[in-house]
């Protein structure tokens, strides 16, 4: 389950109502061991060799993402390529939800929601989203 920010949420009316153009970002997947929300916040993962990891970058288009419709009604994207973080090099803690970013450090939140399954990252650990278990969904 995924929601938009009320960031990306302006952008689109934005560029709806040609306002501004829009082009989209580079994005980076964020860990989070506190919610974000609407605005933005949560806790993100911090050290121990964490950094966000790189999921759709626009120059070159990949790694690449299938749409198709939901059964429920709406969207859902999956990602076609594994989705692996950096080995911890030490405790990330307990990893309930996840953010889609338009930056690798700092940026704007574009989507975020919970995990299906909270996971404990210890040091040594590699956290992976094997390909077709990360959905974002859009209704």
């Amino acid at each position: 389950m995924s929601a938009m920010t009320d960031y990306l949420e302006e952008v689109i009316a934005n560029h709806i109502h040609n306002k501004d153009a829009y082009t989209s970002p580079s994005t980076y997947l964020a860990l989070y061991t506190a919610a974000p929300g609407e605005t933005g916040g949560g806790t993100e993962v911090s050290g121990g060799s964490y950094a966000r990891e790189l999921i759709y970058d626009n120059l070159s288009g990949s790694p690449d993402w299938t749409l198709a419709a939901a059964a429920d009604g709406g969207y859902q994207c999956s990602n076609d390529d594994d989705v692996t973080f950096t080995q911890a090099t030490a405790d990330w803690g307990t990893i309930t939800h996840m953010a889609v970013l338009d930056a690798v450090s700092a940026g704007n939140m574009l989507l975020y929601g919970a995990l299906t399954a909270s996971k404990t990252v210890n040091s040594g650990d590699t956290f992976k989203f094997p390909a077709g278990d990360l959905d974002v969904t859009y209704k």
